[in-house]
């Protein structure tokens, strides 16, 4: 065996605290992978006084994180946000220590500085634990499909909203029901914006799509909506037709470009996607040869995405070992992110209208003129004169649909637009 590997932790949240603990309780088996003993030198906190998940060793918190990064071989960045972890993860890249991050906010912000700051002094920069958790989907695309041509990800990566649209789907609860059940059970946060608006997803997407297509993508390329809008009538509505919802993080090209979006889907219940429930996560790709695959497993908690935390270290720590520099960049290509307005996909429109004759005609004379078709129209009539009216269009392209509903919501007529889902087509 080489010298000893000496590994910073920064953070000791619950991600933080599985990871301490599996580098002190499995360090004999880490080392024997790894062929280097392995020491935890150190875990940076703000409070070291604070509650933890699992307790170190007291003498091992600190709340100097940069002497930390400064002696130590590899850095292991679990604190969340942006800043302070840029600039130590930084610290650590630019002085030539590998860093292992779980974090997909920082990623999909700076991700390509953080990996240009490593090319440049030859450092491994590996996230795994950023996207699904323990589902090993990164170094898959990054690696294992590197000889082929993926031409789409469908995924869906976030735990509370799979949870909360799973309950919708079985229980018939409410949206306020679901999350507040989410809460009890520490799926969701007392602020669960991040995920039911989107937003930790479009990271993820953004993550995803750097990778599967070899470009450089940021959150600001991702189109974002979240599931707030979705009611327990589209739920019922999409059952009814034989499908269930979910939060789709959604990355395709589109021409000479890629589209990245995260919206909630209609997807068949015959599809693969439909049967992942409560609040696991699976990536589905698509691609030239290798056809389908798809990737599931828990995609939050602190011990699953602990493992894709060690699972990262040993990988880059056994390259320290062997000697060599670490993996560059795979992005060499320039392709542009995309605009929603042609994309194709079918949409399941439900309508608030008064019950009066006429009223359907005229609905589905504008989709016409506006080149699109309807595949299916159901209709139910509350006693209060107005109907609740349920459309599912053929394929058509956003830009069309959008014109339309915006003539449609122009119509005395019509009381509201309750939803407009996309419906995935495979």
């Amino acid at each position: 065996m080489t010298e000893k590997i000496k590994v910073a932790l920064l953070g000791a949240g619950n991600v933080g605290s599985q990871a301490a603990r599996i580098l002190v309780e499995d360090n004999a088996t880490l080392a024997e992978r790894i062929g280097a003993p392995v020491e935890l030198i150190g875990i940076a906190v703000r409070d070291t006084q604070a509650a933890r998940h699992w307790d170190a060793d007291p003498a091992l918190y600190t709340t100097d994180a940069d002497a930390l990064i400064d002696a130590a071989d590899v850095v292991i960045e679990l604190t969340g946000g942006i800043e302070p972890a840029r600039t130590r993860i930084l610290r650590a890249l630019q002085a030539g220590k590998s860093v292992v991050s779980g974090n997909k906010a920082l990623l999909a912000k700076h991700g390509v500085e953080l990996q240009a700051a490593a090319d440049a002094s030859g450092a491994q920069l590996s996230y795994e634990a950023a996207v699904a958790g323990a589902i090993p989907i990164l170094r898959p695309l990054r690696d294992s499909l590197a000889g082929d041509r993926v031409t789409r990800v469908l995924g869906i990566m976030n735990g509370t909203t799979n949870y909360i649209l799973d309950q919708m789907d079985t229980t018939g609860a409410s949206f306020a029901d679901a999350l507040k059940d989410a809460q009890d059970l520490g799926y969701a946060e007392a602020d669960p914006t991040a995920d039911v608006e989107g937003h930790d997803a479009a990271s993820k997407a953004a993550i995803v799509a750097s990778l599967a297509f070899h470009a450089d993508f940021t959150i600001d390329d991702v189109h974002v909506e979240g599931i707030t809008g979705v009611s327990a009538e589209d739920v019922a509505a999409a059952e009814a037709d034989g499908y269930v919802i979910k939060l789709l993080a959604v990355c395709e090209r589109d021409g000479e470009g890629v589209n990245i979006r995260v919206n909630p889907t209609l997807i068949p219940r015959s599809h693969p996607l439909a049967g992942v429930h409560g609040a696991f996560n699976a990536v589905f790709v698509q691609a030239e040869n290798a056809g389908e695959l798809m990737f599931y497993g828990p995609g939050a908690g602190g011990a699953p995405t602990a493992s894709a935390v060690l699972g990262d270290f040993v990988s880059l720590a056994r390259r320290l070992v062997l000697g060599g520099p670490g993996v560059p960049d795979t992005s060499y290509v320039q392709l542009q992110a995309t605009g929603l307005g042609n994309i194709v996909s079918r949409y399941s429109v439900g309508l608030l209208v008064e019950d009066k004759l006429g009223v359907l005609s005229n609905l589905t004379r504008i989709l016409t003129e506006h080149g699109i078709s309807v595949e299916s129209l159901r209709q139910s009539s509350p006693e209060d004169g107005t109907a609740m009216i349920r459309i599912v269009t053929h394929s058509a392209k956003d830009s069309d649909l959008r014109r339309a509903i915006a003539v449609i919501d122009g119509l005395d007529t019509v009381r509201e637009i309750t939803s407009v889902i996309r419906v995935e087509n495979n």
